[in-house]
């Protein structure tokens, strides 16, 4: 009897820590990665950037090229911080619909509707606080036709717009070229930073400090042009290909 009760008195204490350990762990989520930074090097003080204000429905891909989407749970509220200056934001945006039908074993029991990517351009002032204003559909329906026609406005603290979103372009890959004595001229490399970058990532830098090229980087020519190629679209191989045997 008493073995009984000992292993009902283990259950319910193993019941208990589970269930604190997931309320720790979900109040982790809830501030440890409540703001994330969103460019490479040290951080800023909150009165040197931006901050973007992400409903769960919208998930951000990117930053300035930079990869975002790298948590575990994309539904959530997050703080994106923005260095001042324009910054390209590429997010989706996702509804979800509870199934009216009957679903068989398997089957997922609700609907996730989502936009194709879009992108914004934020021009960010230090100290504001910017966030997303998404349509609310009421219904499925309604759902899937802005999924097909969707803009999302970007107002700042006092809800002034500053910005809309447009469909998604990826860059285009730029191939070299040359110039005219015949030596090859690599393209000019993309800034993916915004302009308050350098501010964050090293204001005491040398002014005089040179720039570094790709093939400085140590990138062979060779392997420099076939990442190039890789990347190129369909019609700027066949562009390149008409060139170089003209």
């Amino acid at each position: 009897m008493s073995s009984g009760l000992n292993r009902q008195g283990l259950a319910s204490h193993l019941k208990l820590f589970f269930a604190l350990s997931v309320a720790l762990v979900m109040a982790g989520c809830g501030t440890t990665f409540k703001s994330v930074q969103t460019w490479e090097g040290p951080s800023a003080e909150r009165n040197q950037i931006a901050i973007l204000e992400k409903p769960g429905s919208v998930k951000v891909l990117s930053v300035n090229g930079r990869d975002m989407d790298n948590f575990l749970m994309d539904d959530i509220e997050l703080n994106y911080e923005l260095l001042p200056g324009q910054n390209t934001v590429v997010f989706t945006y996702k509804t979800i619909w509870a199934k009216k039908t009957v679903v068989e074993d398997g089957e997922s029991k609700v609907t996730a509707i989502e936009t194709d990517p879009q992108q914004v351009v934020i021009n960010a002032q230090a100290g504001e606080t910017y966030s997303f204003v998404v349509p609310e559909p009421q219904t499925q329906r309604e759902a899937e036709r802005l999924a097909e026609n969707f803009q999302a406005t970007i107002v700042n603290g006092n809800s002034r717009q500053v910005a809309q979103s447009t469909d998604y372009v990826a860059p285009k890959p730029q191939l070299p070229t040359l110039n005219a004595s015949g030596q090859q001229v690599a393209p000019a490399p993309v800034q993916t930073q915004p302009a308050g970058a350098s501010a964050a990532n090293g204001a005491n830098a040398p002014s005089g400090a040179a720039t570094v090229s790709p093939a400085a980087n140590g990138l062979p020519t060779l392997e420099g042009l076939k990442l190039l190629w890789e990347r190129a679209s369909t019609e700027e191989k066949k562009d390149f290909l008409r060139w170089a045997f003209q």
